[in-house]
């Protein structure tokens, strides 16, 4: 018996078996006749075949494979050679070590077993650990020491340092983050690097070959291959929290291209040597490469990067739509002919798309030219720009096509970019809020708490996404308004505000 074992799929496997039969021939004279008769008969039959096919029949021989109609587009090398992609992009990935300074902790997280059975006469504090190393990849996107990265390799790391492919060494200095794609841009003093150049991610297929170089497992310059299997995946990783103004983007390209911890921030590459995703998550129960890893598209990354060196932070654009897919169950409640685009479920009032015209019960089909498909596919079309833009925005109403410009605005419902003030010495980062954010709230003051780190805010209850409007009946617009409101406290600090969906509340300390 020979078995043929195939690789899992869908997680059964399958044994394909062949017996092969021993098969037995008596020589025997009246099996013989027969024999030389049928034989005859054959070869007439395939004589004849022959003289009315005549030369353009194929004759098949085993080992190769038989002539069809169908022949393929693409030469047989292109797709198996990546000697070249590989050479010009391997030099232009780079190792990213991070370094995390251990905390001096009092107890064990808050808890002092000492403390709670002897009493405040013993006071111990647990010795430091050192600190902490992590490691990843990122990729170089100018020549003057511009690299692009995750946010969650370098989240919280108190010192950055970069190795190239040839061993030289650098501090880089974070130049900004952006959780809500998870991505980073670093900068080391360095000219005349080897840079990557962007590829038009919006042109991937499904099906096309692409490498994975990174520094999996501290291993340097490491290059996979394999091809893109899916894209527009959401795969629910980053943090979406809008009343905190965090609104994540998650429009993934699928490859099976073995991707492990430490290829986070490295480059997807496609065969002409271009950077079409940054590598980022890896789907396992191991933690290890398990058979899909999800790339953030090149187009949205050259974005989020401009963004950063130019603002240090994100400028989001919103069409101001709930927006759902359309399954088949979907589209049969809905009475819908198509299961193409995306349902616009609910417009919001006075946001971009209701300025424009959209309604909802809309399908949106494309925007700028770019079909959507599912409700990530959007997303990054419209995160690709920034507030103020106007995009076109193909959509199907009542069976009938149209085309509609629509000018994205900002998360405050305005068309101005939105800065936000750090406010170090406070524990926290804060945001400027708009006219129209103020209009909508009805409210003449304010600044948002969008992140949290340490102190008195987080210490007394204080949440991201709060407004604070007053501290001890001041007004606050702006931080240095907050900061002079606490400084000037005399003993208790009364702050008064509300939170994005109007609740109302007052803190003290």
């Amino acid at each position: 018996m020979l078995q043929l074992p195939l690789n899992r799929l869908l997680g059964t496997k399958f044994v394909i078996s062949m017996n092969r039969n021993k098969i037995t021939i008596t020589a025997m004279k009246k099996y013989l006749i027969v024999f030389v008769a049928a034989a005859i008969g054959g070869f007439t039959s395939v004589g004849a075949y022959k003289y009315i096919e005549g030369d353009s029949a194929s004759t098949k021989t085993f080992g190769q494979p038989t002539p069809t109609k169908f022949t393929s587009s693409i030469p047989p090398e292109a797709g198996i050679d990546f000697t070249v992609a590989a050479e010009m992009s391997v030099h232009s990935v780079v190792h990213v070590k991070t370094t995390y300074e251990a905390k001096q902790s009092q107890g064990m997280q808050g808890f002092d077993p000492f403390r709670d059975f002897f009493g405040d006469q013993f006071n111990f504090q647990f010795p430091n650990q050192g600190p902490q190393m992590g490691s990843g990849s990122g990729v170089i996107i100018s020549a003057d020491g511009y690299i692009i990265t995750n946010n969650h390799v370098v989240d919280g790391a108190d010192k950055v340092n970069i190795t190239l492919n040839d061993k030289r060494s650098y501090t880089a200095q974070v130049v900004g983050t952006d959780p809500t794609t998870d991505l980073a841009l670093l900068k080391v003093n360095e000219k005349g690097l080897p840079f990557m150049t962007f590829g038009n991610s919006d042109e991937v297929k499904t099906g096309q070959w692409v490498l994975a170089v990174g520094n999996p497992f501290n291993l340097t310059s490491t290059v996979t291959a394999g091809i893109v299997s899916a894209k527009g995946r959401n795969i629910n990783i980053l943090e979406n929290n809008p009343k905190a103004g965090k609104f994540a983007v998650e429009s993934f390209i699928q490859t099976d291209a073995a991707v492990n911890p430490g290829n986070s921030g490295g480059a997807l590459v496609n065969t002409k040597g271009e950077m079409v995703g940054i590598n980022t998550a890896i789907a396992s129960e191991t933690g290890s490469y398990a058979g899909y890893a999800f790339a953030i598209p090149a187009n949205l990354v050259r974005k989020i990067a401009n963004d950063l060196l130019e603002f240090g932070e994100v400028q989001r654009a919103f069409l101001g739509v709930s927006i759902q897919d359309i399954t088949s169950e979907f589209a049969t409640e809905k009475g819908l002919d198509t299961y193409e685009g995306v349902y616009v479920s609910a417009v919001a009032e006075d946001g971009a798309a209701d300025d424009a015209g959209i309604k909802e019960g809309d399908i949106i089909t494309s925007i700028n030219g770019v079909k959507v498909s599912s409700p990530s596919e959007l997303q990054e079309q419209v995160a690709k720009n920034r507030p103020g833009d106007k995009v076109s925005v193909a959509i199907k109403r009542d069976g009938k096509e149209k085309t509609i410009n629509v000018a994205l605005k900002n998360k405050n419902g305005g068309t101005t970019f939105v800065k936000t003030e750090k406010g170090t010495a406070l524990g926290a980062d804060f945001e400027v809020l708009s006219k129209e954010e103020k209009a909508k709230l009805k409210i003449t003051s304010g600044v948002k708490v969008l992140k949290i780190t340490a102190g008195n805010l987080r210490n007394y209850g204080i949440k991201e996404g709060f407004i604070i409007t007053e501290v001890n009946n001041q007004p606050i617009n702006s931080v240095d308004d907050l900061k002079t409101a606490i400084e000037a406290s005399k003993g208790r600090t009364f702050i008064k505000g509300l939170y994005p969906d109007g609740t109302k509340a007052y803190y003290s300390f």
